[in-house]
């Protein structure tokens, strides 16, 4: 039965006593109070009074529970107890002929026995609507009963309940990122304030909506195309514009192998890398996969990376340490289908081997030979090289270039002899000089005496032989305004600046010269002295 409706039998009372009413002037009927509202269960004091003074039948006429309680010669007074709907009690008497009655208007409220927020979506898109749904079930009366939705504490939007069971309100949301961990929920609101009590709310719980941006675009995906077994790359996987980028999971997997990543968070985008190592049993074409997760919702990127196998090539020497101007032949070798190219090889049609031959001279001591080896994978050319060096033994060596005859030095000034031998294996150098011995320091900086001033020997031997090569080292200094030049043969001072050691030498030569003709004719003259006269 419709809350607020009368019961059948009671209606048919009603009929029957509306026929027995008298017209105006008869005795009245009055209830008080004629209004009530009390909350579902609760009792009632209704208060039946007739305004006629004989003796006079007087009720009320109800379905709820009712118990007298009190009366008079003309009122009676009843309790109405276990009241659980709305209802309309009616007072009646009945006076000599006349009978009247009076009805009251009594209504129950109570409040809602479930006020809920329908679940939220586990994720919900930025910039789409969302639905707000709240439940009521129960609560009355309905015309008093407003549900209110709520974001937080702002208020969404208002509507009366209705009489539906359970009554249904909705209202829809425009979702932005700031809705994210947002709690909503919504209210009840039962306004008796005009029948003298309160406002009564109840709440639902509430429930946060976790709201998220996935862009449309798949993630950059950059990775090595090939990768050489027993080798490892770095790979990475990069997506912008997420939201909340700390929810969203990576994924990144060689095959069906899931590989270790280390993700870095920015603010709305987020970067994953991961070392692949190539291993054999992998070898070929794999597929190097990124997904990334985020509101139930997936974007992915797939890369094909070709594992291979290539190991260097063979270069080999037939001697890696041989005599001066011996023969040595050189040889490079790869695996089927690579190229090989071998620097300083004649020109060949191109293969995996590779091969000349050389007669080996000191200039080849320590010459490298390298080999490069080609091959296609994937549409790429990868290579493998290989170096190899070539010891070539040969004798000292001691040049012009590295070794020069002649220094010329100013007494005080700081110098260095440098004097460099070569040779395999490097010969031992000394230079000492020939007067006297005395060693001549190679490589040292020094200030220059006037003593060092000679020729010297320099010798570089080694366990394959011996060379030498002279040295001359001439010392200028200045005294009384005269420069002296101390040739390398001879330590008597000129008479004249400028006067060259050349020009010294042949001087003394000259004088030694004259003074043996002078002895020599003084000898013969002496002989013709004591030669006694040959008589004629």
């Amino acid at each position: 039965m419709v809350p607020g409706a009368a019961h059948p039998a009671l209606l048919a009372f009603l009929a029957l006593l509306g026929a027995l009413l008298p017209g105006p002037g008869g005795a009245q009927t009055s209830v008080q109070p004629p209004n009530a509202i009390i909350p579902r269960g609760g009792s009632i004091m209704v208060n039946c009074s007739t305004s006629c003074d004989q003796h006079t039948f007087l009720g009320l006429e109800t379905q709820l529970a009712k118990r007298e309680v009190d009366h008079g010669n003309n009122w009676k007074i009843f309790e109405l107890s276990d009241v659980q709907n709305d209802s309309v009690p009616i007072c009646y008497s009945s006076c000599s002929d006349n009978q009247s009655l009076a009805s009251m208007d009594l209504t129950v409220y109570w409040f809602p026995e479930r006020v809920e927020l329908a679940p939220l979506p586990r994720w919900q898109p930025v910039g789409e609507h969302l639905i707000l749904r709240c439940m009521v079930s129960g609560g009355a009366p309905r015309d008093h009963l407003t549900v209110v939705l709520l974001r937080e504490e702002k208020e969404l939007g208002r509507q009366p309940a209705g009489n539906g069971e359970p009554a249904e309100v909705t209202v829809t949301v425009l979702v932005s990122k700031d809705d994210h961990d947002t709690s909503f929920s919504c209210r009840t609101e039962l306004d008796l304030r005009s029948q003298g009590l309160g406002l009564f709310q109840n709440s639902s719980a509430p429930r946060k909506l976790r709201t998220f941006v996935l862009p449309t675009t798949d993630p950059h995906l950059a990775t090595h195309s090939v990768l050489e077994v027993g080798t490892r790359c770095l790979v990475s996987c990069t997506l912008g514009g997420l939201f909340p980028v700390s929810e969203a999971e990576v994924h990144l997997a060689l095959g069906n192998t899931r590989l270790q990543t280390t993700i870095t968070y920015n603010d709305d985008s987020l970067s994953a890398k991961a070392s692949v190592e190539g291993k054999v049993e992998e070898e070929g074409v794999q597929y190097l996969t990124c997904v990334v997760n985020l509101g139930g919702q997936s974007r992915r990127s797939r890369e094909n990376v070709t594992i291979y196998s290539f190991p260097a090539p063979n270069l080999t020497l037939s001697q890696p340490e041989v005599s001066e101007w011996t023969t040595v032949n050189v040889e490079c070798e790869a695996q089927a289908g690579a190229v090989v190219t071998l620097n300083g090889a004649p020109a060949r049609p191109p293969g995996p081997r590779a091969q000349l031959q050389l007669n080996a001279s000191a200039e080849d001591n320590g010459r490298s030979f390298f080999c490069s080896a080609a091959l296609a994978v994937a549409e790429q050319v990868v290579h493998k090289n290989q170096t190899r060096k070539l010891h070539v033994l040969y004798g000292p060596r001691l040049n012009e270039r590295d070794c020069l005859g002649n220094w010329t030095w100013q007494e005080g000034s700081q110098q260095t002899l440098r004097c460099q031998a070569w040779g395999n294996p490097i010969p031992k150098l000394n230079c000492s000089r020939k007067e006297d011995g005395a060693l001549l320091p190679i490589g040292d900086l020094r200030p220059v005496k006037r003593e060092v001033a000679g020729t010297y020997q320099c010798r570089a031997t080694s366990t394959r032989g011996e060379v030498t090569r002279e040295v001359c080292i001439n010392v200028i200094y200045h005294q009384d305004n005269m420069a002296i030049i101390i040739p390398v043969a001879s330590v008597i001072i000129l008479g004249a600046v400028g006067i060259a050691a050349y020009i010294y030498n042949c001087q003394r030569k000259i004088q030694k010269y004259e003074l043996q003709k002078a002895r020599k004719a003084q000898e013969e003259a002496a002989m013709k002295l004591n030669t006694p006269a040959t008589p004629s």
